[in-house]
């Protein structure tokens, strides 16, 4: 067997793993889904296969598109929001000495070694009437309000479950950083927010643009937060995707929804890539 043959196979051994996990559990089900799209609801529910474009013109129906609307609003609101908590806090951990960045970053991702369900339900006992928040404004003289099933709470329970994922990207673009360069724009006469905002920031960008990403795509797709601190009253396209698959059993519709889910994702992963390189 040549060198480059059996560099070839060995390369092919080591990829099958990927590759099969890639083909079975995402490339098929893309497919059907796909497939799915083109045909009709049965009358009971189920796939009726006669070709049709109906779910798509369904798209554009003020009523599914508010939806998308709602999930926009929330899902933005919440990226600017971890951003704007998010970037000093790795910028902090990034300037600590190096014995407690360690202890930093598994603080900041502890969250993540409890259940997802099990902390969006925690929030119901802090957010409730008789909760720990309300409890504490009542004795203030400030309270009590709704902080629970509105869209409020579920901003706080998607900002709660992804900031970690704002905090680590923009932490490794920051620690990239070479000191010398804050030094430099120092012995120039820069002030802080000068160096901030004419160096770091410029160069973070890419990790800007990956922890917004990271906290966008699974807050505008999320079901469990909207269903549990939402109590259902604002519905997000990860919800209406739920309902058409389980409760309508319109899996053509709902099957056209998640490829428009989809699509929206691969927008932004190519706007992304497309700004990173500009940047």
């Amino acid at each position: 067997m040549s060198p480059s043959r059996g560099r070839r196979l060995g390369a092919f051994v080591f990829l099958s793993p990927g590759l099969t996990y890639l083909v079975v559990l995402l490339l098929v089900p893309l497919v059907l889904v796909l497939s799915y799209t083109l045909f009709q609801r049965g009358r009971f529910g189920g796939v009726v296969y006669e070709v049709t474009g109906e779910n798509f013109s369904r798209l554009l129906d003020p009523l599914y598109l508010g939806v998308v609307g709602t999930s926009l609003k929330i899902a933005g609101l919440t990226t600017l929001i971890a951003l704007l908590l998010g970037y000093p806090t790795a910028y902090l951990i990034a300037r600590l000495p190096p014995k407690w960045k360690t202890v930093a970053l598994v603080a900041v991702v502890l969250p993540f070694w409890t259940n997802f369900i099990i902390r969006v339900y925690a929030w119901i006992i802090l957010l409730s009437g008789p909760g720990l928040l309300n409890s504490g404004l009542t004795a203030l003289g400030l309270g009590p309000y709704e902080l629970l099933y509105n869209q409020g709470a579920i901003v706080l329970g998607l900002l709660y479950s992804y900031l970690p994922l704002m905090v680590l990207p923009l932490y490794s673009a920051i620690e990239r950083l070479d000191p010398q360069l804050w030094e430099a724009s120092a012995n120039l006469g820069a002030s802080g927010f000068t160096t901030f905002r004419k160096v770091t920031l410029p160069m973070t960008v890419p990790g800007v643009l990956t922890g917004c990403l990271f906290v966008f795509v699974p807050s505008f797709g999320n079901f469990v937060v909207p269903e549990i601190l939402g109590g259902g009253k604002s519905i997000m396209v990860g919800n209406l995707i739920r309902t058409e698959f389980l409760k309508a059993r319109d899996w053509p519709f709902g099957s056209t929804l998640a490829l428009a889910l989809v699509a929206v994702l691969v927008v932004l992963l190519i706007a992304q890539s497309w700004a990173a390189r500009r940047g």
